[in-house]
């Protein structure tokens, strides 16, 4: 019996659905294909998710990373009276120690994570939504442990209704760049730093064949993923950082996404390039959604070219662009790298839940949780932080 089939067979011992809530049914299915209508219907844009819960992103991430670690699908959907899909959950059940998590789907490659809401659920949810999600999935599913990590407490002009449930702030926050459309120039990078910027560029400017562009067609993608792919690595190793993109699948993820099309005329993940005749300069890929811009993976050039600061040139011009395209923000993916700080001048809080479902879960949640708390607690106490960077550098 597949796992809907389950649930549909134990709908008829719940009871009725409280009254105070508009989820009417749900299940869990552990296709992704098919969950495909409803998910893109509710990524479409009048509809509430962030784009790194689309299905073109997920879904070659689910085959090519998730499924070779023995990840599950476990695609939650909530119904109401009518059986129309009022939010979309993608996770998936993987199982560790004897205690079976559902995550988002994604893993460290999703900034991001957040439910796909029909955007006028998602507007009023109310408590007793996310009590009747929970306690559906304690009576119909096989996990022990929701662990619901990097969330943003809102998106774009709604709040994030699973930030109803219990939670607590991740060990990180995400550096932030908020842009008012129409906004002048120095309002996001001031004329000063833009003036040093200027004053480097000038040097590959007179580079034959210099400039800056977003990728649109496949030979360019694939030509820039080839040089990326090579230099990375190097880049990594020279500062004794573990190489995540020689991981399993990684690379072919990576890679069906940015080829993946994206209507009007743009891509899954967009990958912004400097360039010159002899040499890409620097890549930077992210995602993008009509209002903002989230990084995801850069590196810049081996050869000499890289001491006139080419990352920070094509971070500006990649500012410059989203601006003049009336985007609302950009972020430069979670963490406290130097170089986002001359860009981020702001912090958005991320937040994480650890819902129990069985009372194998309340100890898993209450490990989870903890580890969460100890890391941030790292993070922002600076003994503490060398601390453990030396123990890092010493295991390495």
């Amino acid at each position: 019996m597949t796992m809907a089939a389950a649930i549909e067979s134990r709908t008829a011992k719940a009871g009725a659905w409280s009254r105070a809530s508009r989820i009417a049914g749900v299940e869990v299915l552990s296709d992704i294909d098919q969950a495909e209508a409803i998910w893109r219907g509710l990524e479409d844009p009048r509809q509430f998710s962030t784009p790194f819960q689309r299905f073109d992103f997920l879904r070659p991430w689910q085959r090519q990373v998730g499924a070779p670690q023995g990840f599950q699908p476990f695609i939650v959907v909530a119904y109401d009276g009518e059986h129309r899909p009022l939010l979309l959950l993608p996770l998936v059940l993987r199982t560790q120690y004897g205690v079976r998590t559902a995550c988002f789907m994604g893993g460290k490659h999703a900034t991001f994570n957040m439910a796909l809401w029909d955007r006028d659920f998602a507007t009023d949810a109310t408590a007793a939504d996310l009590a009747e999600l929970m306690s559906a999935l304690r009576m119909r599913s096989d996990a022990d442990v929701l662990a619901l990590a990097q969330q943003p407490p809102r998106w774009r002009d709604l709040r994030n209704p699973l930030a109803l449930l219990p939670h607590q702030p991740s060990a990180n926050e995400c550096p932030l760049l908020t842009m008012v459309p129409g906004a002048p120039p120095a309002a996001l990078i001031s004329n000063s730093f833009r003036r040093r910027l200027k004053s480097k560029e000038r040097k590959l400017q007179a580079l034959i064949g210099y400039r800056y562009h977003v990728a649109m067609s496949d030979t360019d993608i694939k030509r820039l993923l080839d040089w990326f792919f090579s230099v990375k690595p190097k880049r990594m190793a020279a500062q004794k950082l573990p190489n995540v993109f020689a991981e399993p699948g990684v690379e072919d993820f990576i890679r069906t996404a940015c080829m993946a099309p994206l209507s009007p005329g743009g891509r899954v993940i967009d990958i912004h390039a400097l360039e010159c005749d002899d040499e890409v300069i620097a890549i930077f890929a992210g995602v993008a959604d009509g209002h903002r811009f989230s990084m995801m993976f850069n590196t810049y050039t081996l050869s000499g070219n890289s001491r006139f600061s080419p990352g920070l040139i094509l971070m500006r011009n990649i500012i410059d662009h989203y601006a003049a395209r009336n985007y609302g923000a950009l972020d430069l993916g979670i963490g406290s790298d130097d170089y986002k700080r001359l860009f981020c001048k702001s912090d958005e809080p991320i937040f994480d839940s650890f819902i129990p479902l069985t009372h194998r879960g309340k100890l898993a949640a209450a490990a989870m949780s903890g580890m969460v708390r100890a890391k941030r607690l790292v993070k922002r106490t600076p003994a503490l932080f060398h601390l453990a960077q030396t123990m890092r550098n010493v295991v390495r």
